[in-house]
């Protein structure tokens, strides 16, 4: 808009130069005058009109003063003399990685916090936020359009420090991850609500610990591994000497039973019927008698 009007101003001070002016240019002096007055009209239209893209606000400005209402997604007829100033509303992320394509700075931007025993610990994160739209004036005025660097990266990282030295290095790596992440979700999140900003998601991408821990715990995990490999071996030997056992034990009480429940007569009566069987076969056979009995011998040829 600014251009327009300067260069309509131009030619239509030009225009009332020319025209009472021997100049051969004279001629045009009303054209100039009326063309001068067409840009400016046209830069005034179009800093009347304000279009705001999906997923952004704009907040209006007057002469450094910034209004609180704001301007939603959609065409807009304004006053000219306002500013307008587009927020991002839809959500964002920031990165901090020991990678150093990833973060969103370049090299390393990991963060790197004292654990409560004494280990530096190096953490990659992502941080998923969103502005308020209502709020997008207040941070206009109070904080600027640099609300990423100002608020995002600075109160994260101070926050993981500040909670960090709550925990061992080793808990950080393993048990204790989860609750570390709530902990700093929360005060992050306090910490942007007063500024105008939701924090939608906290991501811990990776925790590094220091070689020497990294190597205590991987022999501490293979010595349990290795624990519970044998608890599990036992236990099954244990259940096979306790079915071998009952196996033994049921052995013992069926030769007990049989024992105890077997006549004189009733084992006559069962070799009877053993020689009857024998005897009606017609394989070639030899029968054994009792005791003081001679052996019968029973032959088909």
């Amino acid at each position: 808009m600014i251009l327009l009007l300067i260069i309509g101003i131009i030619l239509i001070i030009v225009g009332f130069s020319l025209k009472d002016n021997a100049n051969p240019m004279a001629k045009f002096s009303k054209t100039f005058r009326i063309v001068g007055f067409v840009i400016i009209l046209l830069g005034i239209l179009s800093s009347t009109f304000k279009q705001i893209d999906a997923g952004k606000v704009g907040v209006k400005s007057l002469y450094g003063s910034v209004q609180p209402d704001i301007l939603e997604s959609g065409l807009h007829v304004i006053n000219p003399l306002l500013d307008i100033t587009n927020f991002d509303i839809q959500t964002q992320n920031y990165t901090m990685s020991a990678i150093h394509t990833e973060g969103a700075q370049e090299g390393d931007d990991a963060i790197r916090v004292l654990s409560n025993d004494g280990l530096e610990v190096v953490i990659d994160l992502t941080v998923l936020y969103r502005v308020v739209p209502q709020d997008a004036p207040k941070i206009l005025k109070g904080i600027g359009e640099n609300y990423t660097d100002k608020i995002v990266r600075p109160v994260t990282r101070t926050r993981i420090r500040d909670n960090a030295v709550y925990y061992d290095a080793v808990a950080l790596y393993s048990t204790k991850r989860n609750e570390f992440q709530q902990r700093i979700f929360k005060s992050i999140e306090d910490d942007f609500k007063k500024r105008g900003l939701v924090l939608e998601q906290l991501l811990i991408r990776n925790i590094n610990l220091p070689a020497s821990v990294k190597t205590t715990i991987e022999s501490k995990i293979n010595a349990e591994q290795e624990a519970q490999k044998m608890q599990f071996v036992l236990q099954k030997e244990k259940q096979e000497a306790e079915r071998k056992r009952v196996e033994a034990q049921g052995i013992a009480d069926y030769q007990r039973i049989i024992s105890s429940g077997l006549t004189d007569k009733q084992l006559q009566y069962e070799q009877i019927k053993a020689q009857k069987e024998i005897a009606t076969s017609s394989n070639a056979k030899i029968i054994f008698m009792g005791k003081g009995s001679a052996p019968v011998i029973l032959s088909d040829k």
